[in-house]
């Protein structure tokens, strides 16, 4: 069986940006149609889907100020909320060293510098409106076997698995845009070359329980495995960790064997800022690289999530800097729907690829200084490190600064 899709807009990748930015145009009044390889649960009577898809997994997101009120104007945050914690003061610093450094929400006269939410909950979210939105189209289950352009359109062929039948699909629309992945198959059927830089290093992803209350207090501790962040939780004793380690060291402590084995070394990172660590859950593990598209707009197609950049986790900003390139494409397209132009025009896409890139330029070099300059035992290096922590308490303008990174305020 074959079928024949004509779409305005086709995005392909439906897991947290695709779904957020199917959403933001559908605000719009632009008709989207979603593809996503892998199938959705079926939603539920109340209307909140299962709680499991490959992309709504264990970890966590810190999501932005800016991303936040991405969503209030999407009308998600207060359904949002519930599952979300802020975070109400920062402290880093390196184990074993003397320098330290402190953000305050209250003396830095913002509300929170984020909110941490659980991806399985931001995801059901997601997924719920979408599926209650009729100007998108959802089509789950669709594999991308083979993508070409010409001046007017993008043709996708795929495949869809329908019970025992295979459907074949061809997909033509004047934009396409892939966010499917750090491994975008999009991005490869185009020849766009991407520079891939592996850490070496994987990140350790839990949610543990402390005898403390986390009073929405977010620590970025800097041991010698790797950057360690310890994040609130909705429950008052329920905390995120992401601890990155050496590639290969993972499988010590994966596994309910070595549950204590873990606990006791976040004991001993911790000592008693958090209380004693009580509980652990199940770890999972995920290799770090920073990944990025040599070109993010190619003729009709625009690379769009992990698809145009990975990044390392230990700023949390790489969903954040995502949702906002999601919202800029987004002015750009209802731009051009209300004047009447093509909503694939090659040279307007050029343009949001070229007003992107100071932004995810400032980001990604921000993430990667913080992850060599804290990977390198030098002593030298770590002296300077613990006198730059000291002296961001008492230079003006330094706690501002980088507060405001953070809460994704800088664009």
């Amino acid at each position: 069986m074959s079928q024949m899709i004509h779409a305005p807009v086709v995005i392909v990748g439906g897991g947290m940006v695709g779904l957020t930015l199917a959403l933001m145009l559908a605000q719009q009044q632009i008709e989207v149609t979603l593809l996503e390889a892998v199938k959705y649960p079926a939603p539920q009577a109340d209307g909140q889907p299962a709680p499991y898809h490959s992309s709504f997994d264990a970890r966590n997101t810190a999501l932005s100020r800016r991303t936040v009120q991405i969503f209030s104007d999407l009308g998600l945050w207060q359904q949002l909320q519930q599952y979300a914690t802020p975070i109400l003061q920062v402290q880093i610093s390196e184990l074993g060293s003397f320098g330290k450094a402190r953000l305050n929400a209250h003396e830095e006269k913002v509300e929170s510098f984020g909110q941490v939410i659980e991806n399985a909950w931001l995801g059901r979210v997601l997924l719920a409106a979408v599926h209650a939105e009729p100007r998108i189209t959802l089509m789950d289950g669709v594999v991308v076997k083979h993508l070409s352009q010409d001046q007017q359109q993008v043709t996708v062929q795929a495949t869809q698995q329908q019970g025992a039948t295979t459907l074949m699909l061809q997909v033509q629309t004047p934009l396409l845009i892939a966010a499917d992945g750090r491994d975008s198959f999009c991005r490869q059927a185009l020849g766009v070359g991407a520079s891939v830089h592996e850490y070496q290093q994987v990140a350790l992803v839990t949610t543990v329980q402390t005898s403390d209350p986390h009073g929405q207090v977010a620590f970025e501790r800097f041991t010698p495995q790797g950057p360690l962040a310890l994040l609130p939780l909705a429950g008052s004793h329920r905390r995120s960790v992401v601890w990155t380690v050496p590639a290969g060291s993972e499988q010590e402590w994966l596994g309910t064997d070595n549950d204590q084995k873990f606990l006791d070394a976040l004991q001993t990172a911790f000592g008693g800022r958090a209380g004693r660590f009580v509980k652990t859950g199940a770890r999972a593990s995920y290799p770090l690289a920073q990944v990025l598209a040599e070109r993010q707009a190619i003729g009709r197609v625009v690379l769009m999530g992990n698809a145009a950049h990975t990044l390392h986790p230990v700023a949390g900003q790489g969903f954040n800097l995502c949702i906002r390139d999601a919202h800029v494409l987004t002015r750009l397209l209802t731009a051009a729907q209300q004047a009447g132009r093509d909503l694939g025009d090659p040279h307007a896409l050029f343009e949001y690829e070229q007003a992107r890139l100071t932004d995810q330029k400032r980001v990604i070099f921000f993430c990667d200084s913080v992850v060599r300059g804290f990977s390198n035992h030098n002593p030298i290096l770590r002296l300077a490190r613990n006198t730059g922590l000291l002296a961001f308490d008492v230079i003006p303008g330094a706690k501002q600064l980088v507060a405001t990174y953070a809460m994704g305020l800088k664009v």
